[in-house]
C-alpha cells in the first residue's frame, strides 16, 4: 500500500468526493438515520394513540387538535433556535443533547392525565425534536460524496418515515395489550440508548471544524478513517472552499443571491407540511369515523408512511440522476390528485388505500427531497440554519394543518370537501418549484441544487 504524504493543503470536500464510502461514514449515516427513526416515531405517536386516548378519556376528537399543534409549535421553535446554535457550536453536541432531552420528555408523557398536561408535554418534547432533522441532514450531507449526496441524504431521511411506519406497527400491537402509554415508554427508552451511542461514535462535521479553526487534530484522525492512506501531522493544513460566515446566519440566507430560493423553499415547506401533518395526525381518526375498524384505521396511517418510505428511497436516486425540479414538479402534481381522491365517499377500500399510498409516496416522500434541496443549496456555515429555518417556517404549516383539520371536522365538513381543499397546497408546491427556474444560484451552492 502506498502511503500518501503531502505537504499541500488537504481539500476536505474534494477528498470525500473522490474517496470510497468508508465504514466510518456508514456508521455516522446510520446514527443520523436512527435519530430520524425515533424522530418520526415520536411525531407520529400522537396520531396513532389519539383514538385510544379519545376513548379512554371520553373527550371529543376535536379537542386533540391543540395537542397536535403544541408538539409541532415546539418543533418549530426548536428548528429555528437550535439550527442557528448548531451553526455556532457544531452539529454533534446539539444532536446528542436534543436526543437525550426528548427521550426524557417521551418517558414523562404517559403521566399526563388531562388534555392541558398533554399539550404542555408535547410542546416541550417538540423543542428537542426540532433540532434533530436539520442537524442530522446537515451532518449526513457533509460526510457524503457529491455523486451520491442526495441519495444518501434522502436515505437518512427515510429514517423519519420508517420511524412513523414502526410507530404504526408497534402501536397496533402495543395499545390493545398494554394501553396507549406503552407507545411512549418504548419511544423514550430507545433514544436514551441512541444518545449514549452517539456520544462515543458520532463525529463532528470536519468542514465546520476547519472553518472555525477548532479541533484540527481530530479532523486528521477522522480523515484517516475515511482514507487510511492519508498521513497528516500537526503541520497539515486543511481547506474548505467556502468563506467563514459573518453576521447573523438568518440574514445570510438572503444575501449573495440566495433570497429567491430561500423564500421559495419556505413556501414549499409550508405547503407540503400542511398536507403531511394533517394526513399523519387525522387520517387514522377520519378513517375510523368513516367505518373502518381501529386496526384498519391505524393501517391507513401506516400505508401513508410506507408510501413515503418508498418515495424517499426512489426519489433520491432519480434526483441524483436528473434534478430536483424534474422529479418534484410532477410528484407534487400527482400528490394533489391523490389527496383529492382520498375523500371521495364512493371509492372502494382497495382504491382508498392505493390513493393513500400514492399521497404518502409524493407528500411524505417528497419532504426529504425538499430538505435535501436546502442541504445541498446552502454552504457549510449556513447549512443547519438553512435547513432548520426552511423546516421551521414550514412547520407553521404543520401546525395549521392539524388545527385546521380539527376545525373543519368540528364544522362537520364532509370528507370530500376537506380533502379537496388539501389538494391545493400540493399544487402550490409544484408551482413554486417551477418558479425556481432561472433563480440566481450563489457560487457556494452545490451544482445539483437547482436545475
Amino acid at each position: 500500500m502506498t502511503i500518501a504524504i503531502s505537504h499541500n493543503p488537504i481539500d476536505i470536500p474534494a477528498l470525500i468526493d473522490r474517496s470510497r464510502i468508508s465504514a466510518f461514514q456508514v456508521v455516522m449515516l446510520i446514527l443520523c438515520g436512527i435519530c430520524l427513526i425515533i424522530d418520526g416515531f415520536d411525531v407520529q405517536a400522537m396520531g396513532y394513540v389519539a383514538p385510544a386516548i379519545i376513548q379512554e378519556w371520553g373527550i371529543d376528537k376535536a379537542n386533540l387538535g391543540p395537542v397536535f399543534g403544541a408538539g409541532l409549535f415546539g418543533m418549530l421553535l426548536g428548528s429555528l433556535t437550535f439550527s442557528i446554535l448548531a451553526d455556532r457550536i457544531g452539529r454533534r453536541p446539539v444532536l446528542i443533547a436534543a436526543t437525550l432531552f426528548f427521550a426524557a420528555c417521551m418517558l414523562l408523557t404517559p403521566l399526563a392525565g388531562t388534555v392541558d398536561q398533554l399539550i404542555a408535554l408535547r410542546f416541550i418534547t417538540g423543542l428537542g425534536l426540532g433540532a434533530i432533522m436539520p442537524n442530522a441532514m446537515a451532518l449526513a450531507g457533509e460526510y457524503s460524496p457529491l455523486r451520491k449526496r442526495v441519495t444518501l441524504m434522502m436515505l437518512v431521511s427515510c429514517g423519519f418515515t420508517l420511524g412513523a411506519v414502526l410507530g404504526g406497527l408497534l402501536s397496533a400491537a402495543l395499545i390493545p395489550r398494554f394501553g396507549w402509554q406503552s407507545v411512549f415508554h418504548v419511544g423514550g427508552a430507545v433514544p436514551l440508548v441512541i444518545g449514549v451511542l452517539m456520544f462515543f461514535l458520532l463525529p463532528e462535521s470536519m468542514q465546520f471544524l476547519v472553518l472555525r479553526g477548532k479541533r484540527l487534530e481530530q479532523v486528521g484522525k477522522w480523515l484517516r478513517r475515511i482514507d487510511p492512506t492519508m498521513v497528516v501531522d500537526q503541520h497539515t493544513r486543511y481547506v474548505v472552499n467556502e468563506k467563514a460566515g459573518k453576521g447573523a446566519p438568518v440574514m445570510q440566507l438572503f444575501q449573495e443571491g440566495r433570497a429567491k430560493v430561500t423564500i421559495l423553499l419556505w413556501i414549499i415547506n409550508f405547503m407540503n407540511l400542511v398536507n403531511l401533518y394533517f394526513l399523519s395526525n387525522w387520517l387514522p381518526t377520519i378513517a375510523k369515523d368513516a367505518g373502518l375498524s381501529t386496526a384498519m384505521a391505524v393501517m391507513a396511517g401506516t400505508t401513508l408512511q410506507i408510501g413515503g418510505t418508498l418515495g424517499t428511497l426512489i426519489m433520491g436516486q432519480l434526483i441524483d440522476r436528473s434534478s430536483f425540479r424534474r422529479v418534484l414538479i410532477p410528484v407534487f402534481l400527482i400528490a394533489g390528485v391523490a389527496v383529492a381522491l382520498i375523500g371521495r365517499p364512493e371509492i372502494s377500500l382497495l382504491f382508498l388505500f392505493a390513493s393513500i399510498f400514492v399521497a404518502g409516496f409524493c407528500i411524505v416522500g417528497g419532504q426529504p427531497a425538499v430538505n435535501a434541496l436546502a442541504g445541498t443549496y446552502y454552504p457549510t456555515t449556513l447549512r443547519s440554519t438553512g435547513i432548520g429555518w426552511s423546516l421551521g417556517v414550514g412547520r407553521i404549516g404543520s401546525i395549521i394543518g392539524p388545527v385546521l383539520g380539527g376545525e373543519l371536522i368540528r364544522l362537520n365538513w364532509p370528507n370530500s370537501s376537506i380533502f379537496l381543499v388539501l389538494a391545493v397546497p400540493a399544487l402550490v408546491s409544484a408551482a413554486m418549484l417551477m418558479l425556481m427556474q432561472g433563480a440566481s444560484t450563489p457560487k457556494d451552492a452545490a451544482a445539483a441544487a437547482v436545475h
